[in-house]
């Protein structure tokens, strides 16, 4: 393990860029505003924005706080900083936050090649001017092997931005974020200075209060949060491990939160601007916002069937086109080479030689990949299972901290850096208590929602894509096999506290 101990980020500007290509994602582009429009009424979809600001706080950044800790602490992955925190019984926790991940990983390779494909699609073809023309462009791109091809070569493009390590990953976060900023910065500018825009920004940030009766609101607002920063998913864990001490916790953690829901709000704004300035003209509000809540399969409707749409009334809307979906795939690439360096580092620290360790993970990610590229129920199902999981995941980021002492961990890790803002009691009380009663409120609400409401008929059934079984399923298989598994993990990646 000595080749890449000692690696560390070069530089604060390196490591913040780094975990900001963790955080802003297709989650901010392509599913924040659509979440957003989802959650709102008749007068505006602000009370999903006052909910989800909320969890930035009580969820979002304490588990950003903690993991940065836990890496930095533990200098290893996921699996052997749960073994050296939490102890060698509760390595298969770590485990289990990892496979989140890597699950997640299998399809969003999918959903970045997508991306790929729609910027190379809008840089040699016209823009399609109907729906029809539209959904034409999206159903022959399903209809060969082009899928599995471009999630083919996101994989082998995020192997090579991995291959090296830190080093190399640093340098293409240096190029990737500042780029897509200034590519999410020029479409924010060209949005809102379209006629009728003003209409979806006020729609955006008018809050309807009573929608925060709505306990579905919390839960998406929760979820999407998750999604948007990367909080509880061991992302931020593994880069924390190639921090240098001196860069602190707590600043950076404010820093990647903040930064990452502004991007969000700044999608959210060019997304809204540019689809009621162009739509409001040929049709009520009402009608507008089915197409915003209207995700589509897989979530496709409004990114990659209306979009286009939209650029194609728009003054300078293919030059647009191309930006927004080169930064659709920039955001794509960033997140998906940190999930790629969460597993390779797993395998890294039992010892597997790191260039091996990045081919099998990225072989198998393309094999276990296809059938969401090939299928989109499959794609569907997936990111049902795995996006719910973390908030298991988040919880036991919680729990790992709460079974080494929140206090200890807070004296030795979170004080004393110069130049650090300090992580006070109310730290310790969110890890110890409310992360831990959110995820687990949340969960069983949604677990009895999805039994009673909203698939009442089919809940039982584990091969229902939509199912509450399937959930159970899909978790207790991987969680007991990692609970057996649990001493040999223990003492592959951290012998010296393999239990006897």
């Amino acid at each position: 393990m000595a080749q890449h101990a000692d690696q560390r980020f070069s530089s604060r500007l390196g490591l913040i860029l780094s975990v900001l290509g963790i955080a802003v994602g297709t989650g901010n582009i392509w599913r924040f505003p659509r979440i957003a429009a989802q959650n709102g009424g008749d007068e505006g979809a602000g009370a999903f924005l006052i909910a989800w600001v909320l969890f930035l706080f009580l969820w979002s950044i304490p588990l950003i706080i903690a993991e940065y800790a836990l890496g930095r602490k533990g200098r290893m992955g996921v699996v052997g900083t749960f073994a050296r925190v939490a102890g060698p019984r509760y390595a298969w926790m770590g485990g289990f936050v990892g496979f989140v991940s890597t699950a997640i990983m299998f399809y969003y390779s999918v959903v970045a090649g997508w991306c790929v494909f729609y910027f190379v699609e809008m840089l040699v073809n016209p823009l399609p001017l109907t729906t029809e023309a539209a959904t034409g462009v999206w159903d022959g791109f399903q209809a060969g092997g082009l899928p599995v091809l471009f999630h083919g070569l996101a994989m082998g493009l995020g192997a090579l931005a991995v291959w090296k390590g830190v080093a190399s990953i640093e340098r293409v976060n240096k190029v990737l974020i500042p780029a897509l900023l200034l590519i999410v910065l020029l479409c924010v500018l060209r949005a809102v200075t379209l006629d009728g825009a003003a209409a979806g920004l006020a729609f955006l940030f008018t809050p309807q209060w009573d929608l925060l009766a709505r306990p579905g609101l919390w839960l998406e607002a929760l979820t999407q949060n998750a999604w948007d920063t990367g909080a509880g998913w061991g992302l931020i864990l593994t880069y924390g491990a190639y921090m240098q001490r001196r860069h602190g916790v707590v600043k950076n953690a404010f820093l990647t939160g903040l930064g990452n829901n502004t991007v969000s709000l700044l999608a959210a704004v060019m997304i809204f601007g540019t689809v009621f300035a162009v739509l409001g003209q040929q049709m009520p509000k009402a009608e507008v916002l089915a197409v915003m809540q209207n995700s589509g399969p897989a979530s496709t409707g409004l990114t990659f069937i209306w979009m286009p749409q939209l650029f194609a009334k728009m003054p300078a809307g293919e030059l647009l086109a191309v930006l927004f979906f080169l930064g659709l795939s920039f955001a794509a690439f960033s997140s998906l080479i940190s999930m790629i360096e969460l597993a390779t580092r797993v395998f890294v620290d039992m010892g597997l030689p790191r260039r091996r360790a990045v081919a099998a993970v990225c072989t198998v990610g393309f094999l276990l990949g296809i059938p969401s590229a090939v299928n989109l129920d499959v794609f569907g199902n997936q990111d049902f299972v795995w996006g719910v999981a973390l908030m298991i995941s988040g919880a036991l980021v919680a729990f790992a901290v709460i079974r080494y002492g929140v206090e200890r961990f807070r004296q030795e890790e979170l004080l004393g850096t110069p130049g650090d803002w300090s992580a006070g009691p109310a730290w310790g009380f969110l890890i110890r208590y409310l992360v831990p009663l959110q995820a687990a409120v949340l969960l069983v609400w949604w677990l009895y929602q999805s039994a009673t409401r909203y698939a009442p008929e089919t809940w039982y059934d584990p091969f229902d894509p939509y199912s509450v079984m399937t959930c159970l399923v899909q978790w207790g298989l991987v969680m007991g096999l990692l609970i057996a598994f649990n001493r040999r993990l223990v003492r592959r990646t951290l012998p010296e506290a393999a239990a006897p």
